[in-house]
Formats: structure tokens, sequence, C-alpha cells
């Protein structure tokens, strides 16, 4: 059933006069009169009944009448739902309790006006496809993977160098301690069960273990964040990693520890994805926050890896 011809019907019924409803839809009369035969055609009975006082609707107008007005609104909001400007900008990020959510949050209290809708999506790959397709906006990622440049039509911004600490749970032989060099973990088994191959994060924690032999065990299934920090909190022999910015409320008696790490200080680098021609407004307005707000890259006495763009 066409839009403009249930928009017709619907303009005509409330004023009452095809006259007056071809001002108000700047068309002509004729035209009117047209869409409201068309419509009656299909719908197999006549909606309205010319008077002298003009169109008053029949029996089977005033039936059609709320269900058009339904029709109207439904398309309305299915039309705004991807224009943009007028649809929630869509933002990816890898995990809800994460530095970009940190970020998403700051951006929302600085713009309550702009709508979000926020998903969290697995790996990298997935993610720029959706960016490609318009499924959603921009995504908070850890670019490029080694070997795997981003597509030409996909643009980045290094947002945030988000610093890694050691967690611990309280009998772990390094839980009193102030901080921890990268070269003391040597001989440590950090356990982070989280780290899926094929992902940006399985990449970084790659050169990590590379660089400074460490011993990363990724083994057992991964049964989420809160069984991590229950396992950690009763095996003297694990730690793991945790970003600085990341957010968990554990029970008091857990009596985990968040150690700073140095010489150097591990930092895990997130950065906003976008297609170039992508034209929601919101989407500026994002990255302008996102670079009028990022930390300083790079610092002396930080590691991350090769392959992860400088700006």
């Amino acid at each position: 059933m066409d839009f403009d011809t249930v928009r017709t019907f619907v303009v005509v019924a409330d004023v009452g006069q095809f006259q007056e409803a071809a001002a108000e839809l700047a068309v002509t009369q004729q035209a009117v009169s047209k869409r409201i035969a068309a419509l009656e055609r299909t719908l197999g009975v006549r909606l309205f009944t010319r008077t002298p006082r003009g169109a008053e609707l029949t029996i089977d107008g005033q039936a059609f009448l709320p269900h058009a007005r339904d029709l109207l609104r439904v398309t309305e909001r299915a039309v705004a739902s991807v224009r943009p400007g007028r649809r929630p900008l869509r933002v990816d990020m890898i995990a809800s309790r994460g530095a970009a959510s940190g970020l998403l949050r700051d951006f929302h209290q600085a713009h309550p006006d702009i709508d979000l809708d926020v998903m969290t999506l697995l790996d990298i790959e997935t993610a720029v496809t959706a960016i490609r397709s318009g499924a959603i906006d921009a995504s908070f990622r850890a670019v490029a993977m080694p070997g795997r440049p981003l597509p030409e039509d996909i643009d980045s911004v290094r947002v945030l160098d988000e610093t890694l600490q050691l967690l611990t749970g309280p009998a772990h032989v390094l839980a009193d301690a102030r901080s921890v060099t990268v070269a003391q973990l040597a001989g440590h088994r950090i356990w982070m069960p989280g780290v899926v191959p094929g992902t940006e994060w399985r990449a970084y924690y790659d050169d990590f273990v590379a660089e400074f032999g460490l011993t990363i065990e990724v083994t057992g299934p991964n049964f989420g964040s809160d069984a991590l920090l229950d396992t950690i909190a009763g095996t003297p022999a694990l730690a793991t990693f945790m970003g600085e910015r990341t957010r968990h409320v554990w029970p008091a008696g857990h009596g985990l520890r968040r150690i700073p790490v140095t010489d150097p200080t591990p930092v895990y680098p997130h950065s906003l994805l976008w297609r170039r021609d992508n034209p929601h407004p919101a989407l500026a307005t994002l990255r302008t926050h996102l670079t009028t707000t990022a930390a300083v890259h790079d610092a002396p006495g930080t590691w991350r890896p090769d392959w992860v763009m400088p700006r």
C-alpha cells in the first residue's frame, strides 16, 4: 500500500476538503482525487462521499481511518530509524565494563541530546564488516591487526592508551607489592581464559609474551569476568591482567589487589573506527569529543605492539 496514498486519505479525512488537502500536500486537486480513487480500488470500498460541505467519510472510511493513522506512524518511525541525524548513533565496543564503555558514558554526559545505541561485537573483522555495511556507525578497537590493514574506506583515530595492571588474590606472592616490573612477572602464571584466538587482544598479548618472556595461560572454559575474579581471589598461583579503567565490583572478602606494572608499563591502545563516507552528524561530534579529551599516546616508559597505529 502506497505511503503517499494513505497519507492523502488521512489529510482529506482531517480537513474535509479535497482542495484544502491538495494545498496542504502541495499537489494538485486532481492528484488528490487520483490517489483516493486508487486507494478505494485497492480496498474495494468507497471511503468518501462528496457533499456540498466537502468530503465526508463513509462507514468504511471511518473504520479504515485509525488503521491508516497507525500505518503512517509505523512508516515514519521506520524511516526515522535509518535516516542519519534522526536515528540513534550505533556504536560497538568489546565489553560493557571496559574503557570504551567509560568513554561513551562521558560522551553521553557531555551530549545528552544525542541518542545512542550501544552494542558489543566479538572481533575486529565482524566490527569492520558491520561498519562497512552500515549496521553500525563506529567501533572501539585496537588497530590494526598485524597483517590485516584496515580497508581503504575505513578510517580510525587513537583515543586512549589504557594502562594494564596485575590483578591478584590476597594470598598471591606479589599481593603486597606496591608495584611490579615486567621482569618480575617472568615465571608467574597469568591466567586469561577470555583471550580468544584471532582477536586483536590475542595479537596484543602474543606480542607482549614474545617480547618479555611471560607466561599467559588461556586454557579452560571462559565463564565470564565474575568467575575469573572468583578464581583469582581463591588461587594463590594465578594472577591476571586488567585494564586500569575496567570497572568491576567484587565481594569485600575477595581481597583482590590491583598492582601497577612498570619498566615498561604495558598500555592497551583503543581506537575509534568508522566508514569515511558515513554522514551521521553525531559521528563527527563523537570524534571531536574523543580527540579533544584523549590522553597522550606513547608516553615515556610505556609499551605497546609495533603494529598499533601511531595516531
